[in-house]
């Protein structure tokens, strides 16, 4: 009797690289640098079981936005740059319109991309103002620096990988991702020097690479140097008996290039003041870098050292403006994405709360703009200044502090004092979440209001018992105190509103009586 062999199982991907991987460091001494793409394609196993096709998702781009409400979705986030978020805001509109009509076909006119450059120096928002338009369209975004890539991938990254990496951030979903934001930074640093002798491959290469993704071409998902990319298709030719093309195409693909074109707003004076003296005019006149760049044309980027093509697919020109100390406060106060929620996010997850006053975040402003780094600078001087509480306080008993001017500058010694006298902390803490939430109420609501001492006990004691902030509970008590008191000014000549122990306790029942007594002419309390 013959005994019967057991039926050999064909190995998993994983398998057959790591097997070939050992092969080649074996053969050859040490492991591979170069991906090898398989030259023989072997035949489909007969009978086998067929590899069922997966079930394509459906995809159906929404956007419904005009461009006051993309740039006032904006102005929640980024702070000044206001005329960089009204252009970024038309060709986005712009940009996805034409998208979601192309989607039905309806596309009956040739149409240019709206594909942007943004000029500006760091820290001053370029990298945010497209990731919140990417959040606000539900659209996969990627970044990337322009220096890490090559003409062709063999000193660094191949561009194509950018598209490759907008399908990884999709979930696989390819519909999605031929939607989606690329965003690359650094791009004035890939500029053709004027004295480059030979082969220029990581800068006009890959400018020139770039031409054909940033308008409409197609690319292969299956990266032919990556060695598992062509073992999954050996294996989906032996399982289905061929090999299905995976692509995805570029053309509503939306293209963002930003630097910081130092040396641009030289060339440009120096064009002005040629154009001037031929005019008879006066060169004496001084001007902000910003106002230069604004009058940047295509042949100005061209003498910098950008490809003629390449500059001429970015049609949108955007320039950010530098941030002052003022700035980089509103961003502490206003900003939706300010750090002070990340910091009392970080306090939080020990138990500890934490109260920034408005002292205290002039102050954080003020030693940020000694940094240059734009609003990165909020980030070091945070850092550096709360660097030891975070150490030291979650160990101890201590379960609130407020950042204020005192601790900004002399970080070590308002901690030894905290740590002497814990109780020292609770009331100041108190105050001044309190008053972090009158000034966050009169920016919101421009209504300035004024909590008096019984009604910050009882706001105190009740947010204890509910387990939110101070801040957090005044929020929900005074939902309704917005419109209630804008109709009090409106009928009466009140400017300013004392929050009693009575709204804390009873919202509805005092704010009803107050509007009720403006509307007989009375006063509200």
């Amino acid at each position: 009797m013959t005994e019967e062999k057991p039926e050999e199982k064909m190995p998993d991907l994983g398998d057959m690289i790591k097997d070939l991987s050992e092969f080649v460091e074996k053969k050859y001494g040490g492991k591979p640098i170069v991906n090898i793409a398989p030259v023989f394609t072997p035949p489909p196993i007969q009978g086998g079981p067929g590899k069922k096709k997966k079930k394509e998702k459906k995809f159906k781009l929404e956007f419904d936005y005009t461009p006051k409400q993309v740039k006032e979705y904006l102005d929640r986030y980024v702070i000044k740059q206001e005329e960089s978020k009204k252009v970024l805001s038309i060709a986005v509109c712009d940009h996805y319109n034409h998208a979601t009509h192309d989607m039905g076909n309806k596309t009956d006119y040739d149409y240019t991309k709206q594909n942007v450059v943004l000029i500006g120096p760091t820290g001053v928002g370029k990298t945010y103002l497209i990731k919140c338009i990417a959040r606000l369209i539900g659209v996969p975004f990627v970044k990337a620096d322009a220096t890490k890539y090559s003409e062709t991938g063999y000193v660094g990254k191949n561009v194509e990988d950018l598209v490759r990496e907008l399908v990884q951030k999709a979930d696989g979903n390819i519909k999605l991702a031929q939607y989606g934001i690329i965003y690359i930074d650094e791009v004035d640093k890939i500029a053709s020097a004027f004295n480059v002798s030979g082969r220029d491959v990581s800068g006009a290469g890959v400018q020139r690479n770039l031409l054909k993704l940033m308008e409409d071409s197609e690319v292969s998902l299956r990266d032919p140097m990556d060695i598992s990319s062509q073992l999954e298709a050996v294996m989906e030719f032996q399982q289905g008996g061929k090999i299905e093309p995976k692509i995805i195409n570029t053309r509503h693909i939306l293209f963002i290039v930003s630097g910081a074109f130092s040396d641009l707003a030289g060339i440009i004076k120096r064009r002005e003041s040629r154009q001037m003296v031929g005019f008879g005019g006066h060169v004496g006149e001084k001007k902000p870098d910003s106002r230069y760049l604004q009058m940047a044309q295509t042949k100005d980027f061209i003498e910098y050292g950008l490809e003629p093509e390449f500059i001429g697919r970015l049609p949108v020109r955007v320039v950010c403006e530098e941030l002052n100390e003022k700035d980089l406060f509103h961003i502490l106060t206003r900003s939706e994405g300010s750090i002070i929620k990340q910091y009392e996010a970080s306090f939080d997850a020990f138990g500890i709360k934490v109260a920034f006053t408005k002292d205290g975040m002039r102050e954080i402003a003020k030693r940020a703009t000694l940094e240059k780094t734009g609003a990165r600078g909020l980030l070091t001087i945070c850092e550096r200044s709360l660097r030891d509480f975070k150490y030291e306080l979650p160990s101890t008993a201590i379960k609130r502090f407020s950042v204020n001017k005192q601790l900004v500058k002399n970080p070590r010694s308002a901690l030894k004092k905290i740590l002497q006298d814990p109780r020292s902390t609770d009331d100041s803490f108190l105050r001044d979440s309190i008053s972090r939430f009158e000034e966050h109420f009169l920016n919101a609501h421009q209504l300035k209001i004024t909590f008096t001492p019984e009604a910050i006990e009882a706001a105190t004691r009740q947010a204890e018992e509910a387990g939110i902030s101070i801040e957090k509970f005044c929020e929900l008590v005074l939902k309704d105190y917005p419109y209630g008191l804008n109709l009090i000014k409106e009928n009466s000549s009140e400017q300013e509103f004392i929050i009693t122990k009575e709204a804390i306790e009873k919202p509805g029942v005092t704010l009803s009586g107050w509007v009720k007594e403006a509307y007989r002419g009375g006063k509200k309390n």
